[in-house]
């Protein structure tokens, strides 16, 4: 297989691999409440901003030793005025199990971001790669039920509510509901 080529690119996004200075880029979005709300983990430190950005650096493809690719999801330069680019977020798809044709996706964007497309572009670009780069049948997202901002855009994505689990995660000192979405390469709409 080809190695993959990155970065990836949409009509407004540039979706590309980790750089050490990506920690002091995504800490502003990572500390916010409202978005570790719904997460496993808290709202990050700059110190565990700097420890997660070298975790995900190594995930540079489902075809190496990490078994997964974590990208930051960034403006193109002079998107509607911006001076250079803005990182708002970040997408990452690692495979499960023991299989090289099964994996699961997930996606964090900057609230501030929101209303405007950009985690559809970016996760309908990583779909694109998992399934014509790499070759996936199937690909799942799951979510805290609550989080109804990524159901929708995984229903925007094309993806089918499989599950509602009642109370199966122990989260933040709650018992949580997860969503699962899933989506096989027959049921893509190629963008």
């Amino acid at each position: 297989m080809e190695p993959l080529s990155l970065p990836l690119t949409t009509d407004r996004l540039s979706v590309r691999a980790y750089r050490e200075t990506d920690a002091e880029a995504l800490l502003p979005i990572y500390s916010r409440e409202d978005v570790a709300q719904f997460l496993l983990c808290e709202p990050w430190s700059a110190e565990e901003a700097r420890t997660e950005i070298a975790q995900r650096t190594p995930k540079t493809g489902l075809d190496t030793e990490s078994r997964a690719l974590s990208l930051i999801v960034e403006t193109k330069d002079g998107l509607d005025g911006l001076e250079g680019s803005v990182v708002i977020g970040d997408v990452s798809i690692w495979l499960t199990g023991d299989s090289a044709e099964k994996a699961e996706m997930g996606w964090v964007l900057n609230p501030a971001a929101g209303g405007h497309g950009f985690a559809s572009e970016a996760a309908t670009a990583l779909l694109n790669v998992a399934f014509d780069h790499y070759g996936l049948h199937r690909v799942i997202a799951q979510m805290d039920a609550r989080n109804t901002a990524s159901a929708k855009m995984a229903e925007r994505l094309g993806m089918t509510c499989e599950a509602h689990l009642r109370q199966d995660w122990w989260s933040k000192g709650e018992w949580t509901d997860t969503l699962v979405f899933g989506m096989l390469s027959t049921d893509r709409h190629v963008a």
